[in-house]
C-alpha cells in the first residue's frame, strides 16, 4: 500500500466520520473528537500492516524463500 493512497483514503474517511458525528451529535467538538479518533485508529492500523509486511519479509528471508515483487523496478537486479 502506498502512503499517498492511504493519506487520501484516511482524509476522506475522516471527513465522512466528522460530518456523520456532527449530524448525529450537533456539536463541532464531538465531531472533532470522533475525527481525531478515526485518524488515530487508521494510523495504528497502517503501522500494524507495515510491521506485518516487514516481519513476513524477514521470516521469508530466514526460511530462504523471499517472495518476488513483480511490480518493483529493481526486479531484474539479480540477473
Amino acid at each position: 500500500m502506498y502512503f499517498p493512497q492511504f493519506l487520501v483514503g484516511m482524509s476522506a474517511t475522516t471527513i465522512v466520520v466528522a460530518i456523520w458525528a456532527y449530524m448525529e451529535a450537533g456539536s463541532i467538538w464531538t465531531a472533532f473528537g470522533w475525527a481525531v479518533f478515526a485518524m488515530v485508529v487508521l494510523q495504528v492500523g497502517y503501522v500494524g500492516l507495515v510491521v506485518r509486511l516487514i516481519v513476513r519479509r524477514s521470516e521469508a528471508e530466514d526460511a530462504g524463500t523471499v517472495p518476488v515483487d513483480r511490480t518493483s523496478p529493481l526486479m531484474f537486479r539479480d540477473l
